[in-house]
């Protein structure tokens, strides 16, 4: 029986984006959505893909996806991750800790900070509209 783990991602690997077929690529399976608890803020790195960090102060709920991948693949899936970004373990709402991506505060410097929007999906339906509307 293979080894699995629950992964938690925010960002360009969620169902239906740019990365998420390196997920599937490796046997990975959809679990659920839910958001972490609030210590967490994230910004748009580039405006490409997402960076999260767990904070003392101003965090928010950030809505995330978690995936079940075989143990074996890990270090695959992180070697595909954009820089900047790396696994730790993330606390989501209910109060289960998983594995997760989140991001070098260093790659977060001098980036737009996208807490308040609550994710990045929220934030792109946001700029999509922004756009929309100009």
């Amino acid at each position: 029986m293979t080894k699995t783990l629950d992964l938690a991602v925010n960002g360009t690997l969620m169902r239906g984006l740019e990365l998420n077929g390196n997920l599937l690529a490796v046997g990975a399976t959809f679990v659920r959505e839910t958001k972490t608890e609030t210590t967490y803020r994230i910004w748009s790195i580039n405006d490409c893909y997402p960076a999260m960090i767990r904070v003392k102060e101003g965090g928010n709920a950030i809505a995330v996806e978690v995936w079940r991948i075989p143990v074996a693949s890990l270090g695959t899936i992180l070697l595909q991750e954009p820089p900047g970004l790396s696994i730790g373990k993330v606390c989501l709402i209910d109060g289960e800790v998983v594995l997760g991506v989140l991001g070098e505060p260093i790659a977060c410097e001098n980036q737009q900070e996208i807490t308040q929007y609550g994710g990045w999906r929220e934030y792109q339906e946001a700029s999509k509209l922004k756009t929309e509307g100009s």
